[in-house]
């Protein structure tokens, strides 16, 4: 069986379940590990927003719960992906990050012999752009291959690309 350790912001959506699923032909199975979104930087949060034309989601984001707050939201999202999961057919357990990301998936790739690490993530322009985003930093800690993925809204589809105009 293939073990994917897979760090998540927010619930999986049916798009995402597909894609991380189908990525290998092997059987697979999941740790899931939820980052609660009120641990990010609110500014760096801000700046990503208005980089992607995102100005009313900018402006709402002194609304994300944060701290102990947060907590419910993220085992919700936990508990939520965990079931599209499984109800893909795949084997998923999961936990919430308390404390640093990079501590815990070191610990957990090495507990369970992990194939790989999965970041399924929304843009995060700034940190990407210096290299501090959690995939990249990933990569320095965790000794097995990362992948970088960027999540989907749920209902949400990556475009198909478009063929070329005739001409």
């Amino acid at each position: 069986m293939f073990t994917s350790v897979l760090m998540i912001e927010q619930p999986l959506s049916a798009a995402d379940v597909e894609f991380v699923t189908t990525l290998h032909d092997d059987d697979m199975s999941f740790v899931v590990l939820m980052r609660p979104r009120g641990d990010e930087d609110r500014l760096l949060r801000a700046i990503d927003d208005v980089a992607l034309g995102e100005l009313e989601r900018a402006l709402h984001e002194a609304d994300e719960p944060e701290g102990e707050a947060a907590l419910r939201p993220a085992a919700l999202a936990l508990e939520h992906s965990l079931r599209r999961l499984r109800d893909a057919g795949c084997e998923a357990v999961g936990q919430i990050i308390d404390g640093h990301p990079l501590d815990l998936l070191r610990s957990v790739v090495e507990q369970t012999h992990a194939d790989e690490v999965i970041v399924l993530t929304a843009p995060h322009l700034v940190e990407e752009f210096f290299h501090r985003d959690w995939a990249s930093r990933a990569r320095h800690k965790v000794g097995v291959p990362v992948l970088k993925l960027y999540a989907h809204a749920d209902g949400e589809a990556e475009p198909e690309p478009e063929a070329p105009a005739a001409g």
